[in-house]
């Protein structure tokens, strides 16, 4: 029997009862090695910025939170599609994780950001701006699907809705970022390009380029834990299906020969 996480058994007596392994764990230690720059640079190495002052700090944060989730549900469209298609459980336990990750991710950028609205724009939200509104949308959007998919429903029904929620979910991430550019709003345009030509340089653009790493690691390290607890699970479901088929034919074999012997 494979000692790993993922082994494909659904015998629960030996099925593995931890998701950790040695790249969860050099997962966490890096991500536990970034987070530390990140916050040494954020606060003590770069400086207040010229214009934004110390409002700059939330960006390291706001910035990285919103790309890594867009990854995150890109990836949830691309196993989505590949379940649909293919119809495999690793698929669609890959689409699961990606997407809760996200969801989680987009929702940290949203508290970001409104705490960077507050002193900024003299409120914490705006209705009328289209950045924000399509990113509530998206966010929203996104938190049907990880409803959908923790609606009671056969499986094979629910993971396929869920999927479609999916895939069509990811067709808002483009008009989201690029909204600053064909509407116009209150959030600024984009604040990094290509390294050594963004708008902030020095010590600000390392400390957010951290940030970047921090939360691809921390993201990556979220998803192989949440894709390992839903594949035990349904180890542990399939084990317990069975063990219910074994109890009901003992039963049947017994009143079989019960009525023999009658």
């Amino acid at each position: 029997m494979p000692n790993t996480p993922l082994a494909a058994t659904t015998d629960v007596a030996v099925a593995p009862v931890s998701t950790s392994s040695r790249g969860t764990r050099i997962l966490g230690a890096l991500t536990l090695v970034s987070a530390t720059v990140t916050i040494l640079y954020s606060f003590w190495f770069s400086k207040a910025d010229v214009e934004l002052g110390n409002t700059v700090r939330i960006l390291y944060v706001h910035v990285p939170t919103v790309s890594i989730a867009y990854l995150c549900m890109l990836a949830n469209a691309v196993f989505s599609g590949i379940y649909l298609w293919k119809r495999t459980a690793f698929s669609d336990l890959m689409a699961s994780a990606t997407g809760e990750i996200g969801v989680l991710l987009l929702g940290l950028t949203i508290l970001a950001g409104m705490m960077w609205g507050r002193p900024t724009w003299g409120t914490y939200w705006e209705w009328g701006d289209p950045r924000l509104t399509s990113t509530l949308l998206l966010f929203l959007m996104y938190l049907g699907y990880v409803t959908v998919r923790n609606i009671p429903a056969p499986r094979s029904a629910r993971n396929t809705r869920s999927a479609i929620i999916g895939i069509v979910s990811a067709l808002l991430i483009y008009p989201v970022r690029m909204s600053t550019e064909w509407w116009g709003s209150l959030h600024q345009g984009r604040t990094i390009s290509a390294p050594g030509a963004s708008k902030i340089q020095g010590a600000q653009e390392f400390a957010l380029y951290s940030g970047f790493f921090t939360f691809m690691f921390l993201a990556a390290w979220l998803v192989i834990h949440r894709f390992r607890v839903g594949w035990l699970a349904d180890q542990a479901e399939a084990g317990q299906l069975e063990s219910v088929i074994a109890e009901r034919r003992a039963e049947s074999a017994g009143d079989l020969g019960l009525g023999k012997v009658h």
